[in-house]
């Protein structure tokens, strides 16, 4: 790499725009989140609970988060402290933990999970469908050249299998679950502004 080519100049600057983007997506879902107690990473676990719509041990987390065991289960650990989760040890085997959700996390996620959507279509506004969709497919091609990096000789049906974002039924369902939320948080903000209050 000279440095001064064209290609070099491109690389170096998509390199960039790639850490800035993702750096500037998680400082304003930190915020978005933020109101409603939750941390990006908060949520990230709760709406992987949410589309599997069941107990999860932290090893199913981990995989789903594309993140280590060990940091998942710290992250289970502070989310515990707060409320938002709780362990229970399965009933035939009580070697193994699940995690839950409990009513506070659930009472987060819902209005958390319509904000960040509202905050995506803003952002994604100035896109055509066409150039989101090319968008999709680009990040989906880099996204699999990293993982193959990171584990060489795996094949991309095997990445795709344990990826949420190609799982239909998934984000069919985490479309049901903001369809099923918005008639009920368009309630409260009108009963809030005429001074009512909610349970």
């Amino acid at each position: 790499m000279t440095g001064n080519s064209e290609a070099d100049l491109v690389t170096l600057r998509l390199w960039l725009l790639l850490h800035r983007g993702r750096d500037l997506l998680m400082r304003c879902e930190d915020q978005i989140f933020g109101q409603y107690g939750l941390t990006m990473e908060h949520y990230s676990v709760l709406a992987i609970m949410k589309l599997f719509d069941k107990p999860m041990r932290p090893t199913d987390l981990a995989r789903w988060l594309e993140r280590s065991p060990n940091s998942v289960s710290m992250l289970v650990d502070r989310m515990v402290k707060v409320g938002l989760v709780r362990r229970v040890r399965d009933k035939t085997d009580r070697r193994v933990v699940h995690v839950l959700i409990t009513s506070k996390g659930e009472e987060s996620l819902k209005p958390a999970t319509l904000e960040g959507v509202k905050f995506i279509r803003e952002i994604m506004s100035p896109l055509s469908q066409k150039d989101q969709s090319t968008l999709i497919n680009l990040l989906e091609l880099i996204k699999y050249k990293a993982l193959e990096h990171l584990n060489p000789g795996i094949s991309i049906e095997e990445m795709r299998e344990n990826d949420i974002t190609t799982h239909p039924e998934l984000v069919k369902r985490l479309c049901r679950y903001i369809s099923s939320s918005a008639p009920e948080e368009k309630s409260k903000r009108q009963d809030r502004k005429k001074g009512k209050t909610t349970k």
